[in-house]
C-alpha cells in the first residue's frame, strides 16, 4: 500500500532495522509457535539479542550498551516486532520501560552490578506495579517495605507481571511510608533466588501466549538497602516521569500493527472472490479499506511526531497519553474490521488477523487504560 514518505528515520536507523529483521527471521520467528505452546521464550534468545546489540541501546557503552538516548532506535525495534507479530520476546519492556529506571536512578555500584547483564541478555528484567487490588490506580498499592536498618522487609503480592517467570531482576513498587500516600512509595530491586520471593503460575492469557506473565509473591523478603533505586519515597514521581515513554512505545507498536494487518487484508480482498469477482471489486470493501488507510495515515503522522519530540526531549505526558489511547483504540478497530473482511477465515488461528485480534487486545489496557489516558488529557484541558 502506498503510504506518505516518512522523514523520521535516517540511514543509521534503517541499517539498524535490517539488523532487527535479520534477528527476527533467524532467531525468533522459527521458534515462536513453540514458545506459544510453552508459555515463554527460550532464555538463549535474550542472549542472542544482546549479542546483536538489541538490548540497552540507551545504556552507556562502558556497561556494554549502545550509548545513545535516541528513542528512534527503540521505535524501529518495536515496529519490526509488531510487523512480524512476534509478541513473545518483550525487548521493549526490558529496554524502554525497565531500562530508564536503571540508567537514570541507579548509583555507580548498582550500574556496575546490573547493567552489563542487562545489555548482554544474562539478566532479564521486569517491573512489578500492578496488584490484585491496584491496577491503573498506583496510589492504591499495598505492598509494603518496612525499614529494618540495613535492609527492607518486603511483603505483598503483584499480578499480571510481564517477564514474571524469566525475570532475574524485578523492580518492585512498594509502600515505605504508610501515611505517605502517593509520596510514600519506593522502588526496590529484588533479585532471583532471594529468600521469600516466589513466582506463582504463568497466567493463561487469551493472547500473547509466548510472553510469560506471572503472579509474584513477597513474604518477609530481605531487600538490602543497596537495592533501593533512587531516593526513598520518591517512586511515584519516578513512575510518572517514565510513563510517557512507556505509553509512546505502546503507541508505536499499535500504529504499526494496524498498518500491517491492513496490508494483509488489502492483499486478501484482492485475491478472495465472492459472487464471481474479487472482494476488492465491491464498493463496500473499497470504502472500508479507504477509511482504515486514512485513519492509519493520520495516526502514523501523529505518532511519528511524538517519537521525534521524545527523541528531542520535548514529549509531555499529555501528548503521550493522546498517542497511546488513539493508536491502541485505532488498532483495536482496524483489527476487528479486518477480521470481518476475512469472513470465516479470519476466525481461524493460522491467519495473521486472528492472532492479531487476540494479541493486540491488551494494548488499550496495559500501560494505563484508555479511560485513564482520557482522564489525564481532560484534566490538562479543564484545570
Amino acid at each position: 500500500m502506498t503510504t506518505p514518505e516518512r522523514t523520521l528515520y535516517g540511514p543509521e536507523h534503517e541499517a539498524f532495522r535490517e539488523t532487527v529483521r535479520t534477528f527476527l527471521t533467524k532467531e525468533v520467528l522459527p521458534h515462536h509457535e513453540r514458545w506459544e505452546r510453552d508459555g515463554a521464550v527460550d532464555r538463549e534468545v535474550w542472549r542472542s539479542a544482546g549479542r546483536q546489540g538489541l538490548l540497552g541501546m540507551a545504556v552507556d557503552e562502558e556497561y556494554g550498551g549502545g550509548g545513545t538516548d535516541d528513542f528512534r532506535y527503540s521505535a524501529v525495534l518495536i515496529e519490526e516486532f509488531a510487523r512480524a507479530g512476534a509478541s513473545g520476546l518483550a525487548l521493549s519492556l526490558h529496554n524502554d520501560i525497565v531500562g530508564p529506571y536503571l540508567t537514570r536512578l541507579a548509583n555507580e555500584e548498582q550500574k556496575r552490578r546490573w547493567l552489563p547483564g542487562f545489555t548482554s541478555g544474562d539478566l532479564v528484567t521486569a517491573i512489578a506495579m500492578t496488584e490484585p487490588g491496584a491496577g491503573s490506580d498506583l496510589q492504591g498499592i499495598r505492598t509494603t517495605a518496612t525499614d529494618q536498618g540495613d535492609h527492607y522487609l518486603l511483603n505483598g503480592a503483584k499480578t499480571f507481571i510481564s517477564n514474571g517467570i524469566l525475570a532475574d531482576l524485578v523492580v518492585v513498587v512498594a509502600r515505605t511510608t504508610p501515611e505517605g500516600g502517593s509520596g510514600g512509595q519506593s522502588l526496590l530491586v529484588v533479585e532471583r533466588g532471594t529468600d521469600g520471593f516466589e513466582r506463582g503460575r504463568n497466567l493463561d492469557k487469551i493472547g500473547q501466549k509466548a510472553q510469560d506473565t506471572a503472579e509474584l509473591f513477597f513474604t518477609d523478603v530481605r531487600v538490602p538497602k543497596g537495592n533501593l533505586l533512587g531516593e526513598e519515597n520518591q517512586a511515584f514521581a519516578y513512575l510518572m516521569g517514565n510513563l510517557a515513554q512507556e505509553r509512546l512505545a505502546i503507541a508505536v507498536g499499535a500504529a504499526t500493527a494496524a498498518e500491517e494487518i491492513l496490508d494483509v487484508t488489502t492483499r486478501y480482498v484482492k485475491e478472495r472472490e465472492a459472487f464471481g469477482r474479487p472482494l476488492a471489486r465491491l464498493q463496500h470493501i473499497r470504502f472500508e479499506i479507504a477509511e482504515m488507510a486514512t485513519e492509519n495515515a493520520i495516526t502514523r503522522a501523529f505518532v511519528d511526531r511524538c517519537v521525534a519530540d521524545h527523541s528531542a526531549g520535548r514529549l509531555d505526558a499529555v501528548h503521550a497519553s493522546m498517542a497511546k489511547w488513539w493508536a491502541t483504540e485505532l488498532n483495536k478497530r482496524v483489527v476487528d474490521r479486518c477480521l470481518q473482511l476475512h469472513g470465516g477465515y479470519g476466525y481461524m488461528s493460522e491467519y495473521k488477523v486472528a492472532r492479531a485480534f487476540l494479541d493486540n487486545r491488551i494494548q488499550t489496557i496495559y500501560g494505563g487504560t484508555t479511560e485513564i489516558m482520557k482522564e489525564i488529557i481532560g484534566r490538562s484541558l479543564l484545570r
